[in-house]
């Protein structure tokens, strides 16, 4: 994947409880058809598009218009940045953790073929898949041709998504996916992982043996295509991506980093041990010490950690899937880190947003439906309610406002 593209994309599971903020708010551009059609025509015949037919060109582009929605989005700064336990609260609570579990079990025994031949864990593939599209519920609406066929006319960075607009049209003309299933998020990503087109091209994988590689349709190629990717990315088989740890008393943790890794038995040394005081195993090699609130939960996180890394630029992410495996790999119940995060305010889950909602539209507030996404007019009640309780009006809902509006009277 694209970094540079992939680190401007919330994963379509996030944005099922955290919405952008209505376009309305910032007005498309008005975007010249005739600018726009003299582009394209012009990118027929350039170097990018050479393995794409006059047929296909013709046939996916011939009626199209831009959209101007997506240069918005390509625009649009983040306006609300959340705590990694606000983003951990809503990617990894109880309901996608059953959920993966009951995906680990259907899909089983194509995970465990998909392991043996990859190398990629099985309960690391759920997890990817479960952050980045809840499980195949959330692909995204947007057609991939009208938005890189815009973002390849207008806009920063045309030069990058002109290639992903080409590998997009090559993806149709082979037969991969049909044309009315080759959407997604506004930037390009599609299907079950969401996988950029030209992504695709180096990772995706026919597994069910179709002659076609559909990761939006076939859960067997979307997985097994994820698998490839992380094995690309680096991948070791047999190793884990980390594992949380206790510090000792008076540690210096100044170097503290993913990348800055060292051999186990040097944090052994050290004083680190797991966290219910057993020493460290030896899943990992290498590790680096991943420390992501101060006072919160720490981390020794090895090479797969950095796979996962791979697959977006963030470490909150990574970390979502590597917590989200671990429990849709083993059973009990919660979903806590032993080390609480240093915060006396928690995130909620989507459940829980979905009962902050349901409060705040009987305070009367014009939120929409409680739906659990927690987009521009909810964070405008939840606002009003915080200036009204007294609270820091900073339009997040967590564990506190919840309870204040819970009361009776609240």
């Amino acid at each position: 994947m694209n970094r540079l593209v992939r680190t401007t994309l919330s994963a379509l599971s996030l944005a099922a409880f955290v919405a952008p903020a209505a376009l309305a708010q910032d007005l498309p551009p008005k975007l010249d058809p005739a600018e726009f059609s003299t582009c394209l025509n012009e990118l027929r015949g350039t170097a990018a598009f050479k393995a794409i037919t006059p047929a296909t060109f013709t046939r996916f582009t011939d009626a199209l218009a831009p959209d101007p929605s997506v240069l918005v989005l390509l625009n649009r700064q983040p306006e609300f940045t959340m705590p990694v336990w606000d983003y951990l609260a809503v990617l990894v609570d109880d309901e996608r953790v059953a959920a993966g579990r009951a995906g680990f079990a259907k899909w089983n025994e194509t995970l465990q073929q998909i392991e043996q031949q990859t190398g990629v864990a099985a309960n690391v593939v759920v997890g990817v898949w479960g952050v980045e599209s809840n499980f195949g519920q959330n692909l995204g609406g947007r057609s991939l041709v009208q938005s890189l066929a815009t973002l390849s006319c207008f806009g920063r960075r045309q030069a990058y998504f002109r290639g992903e607009f080409a590998a997009a049209l090559r993806i149709l003309q082979e037969g991969h996916i049909a044309p009315e299933k080759l959407a997604g998020s506004w930037a390009g990503a599609f299907g079950q992982t969401q996988f950029m087109p030209s992504t695709f091209f180096r990772s995706a994988v026919d597994f069910d043996g179709d002659g076609r590689r559909d990761i939006v349709d076939s859960v067997p190629d979307a997985l097994a295509s994820t698998a490839r990717f992380l094995q690309n990315a680096g991948y070791r088989r047999g190793e884990s991506w980390g594992f949380e740890v206790r510090l000792p008393a008076g540690i210096d943790t100044s170097s503290a980093g993913r990348k800055n890794k060292q051999p186990i038995s040097n944090w052994r040394a050290a004083g680190l041990t797991l966290v219910d005081g057993s020493p460290l195993p030896g899943s990992v090699s290498t590790a680096g010490l991943l420390i992501p609130a101060r006072g919160g939960p720490a981390f020794l996180v090895g090479r797969n950690f950095d796979a996962l890394y791979s697959y977006n630029a963030s470490e909150n992410y990574a970390l979502a899937i590597a917590h989200l495996s671990d429990l849709v790999g083993r059973s009990g119940t919660g979903t806590a880190f032993a080390t609480p995060w240093p915060t006396d305010d928690p995130g909620l889950s989507r459940a829980q947003n979905r009962e902050l909602q349901t409060l705040l539209l009987a305070r009367g507030h014009d939120i929409g439906s409680a739906d659990g996404m927690i987009g521009a007019k909810t964070r405008e009640a939840i606002k009003a309610e915080q200036q009204r309780l007294g609270h820091k009006a900073d339009g997040r809902g967590g564990q506190k406002l919840l309870k204040a509006l819970g009361q009776v009277g609240g």
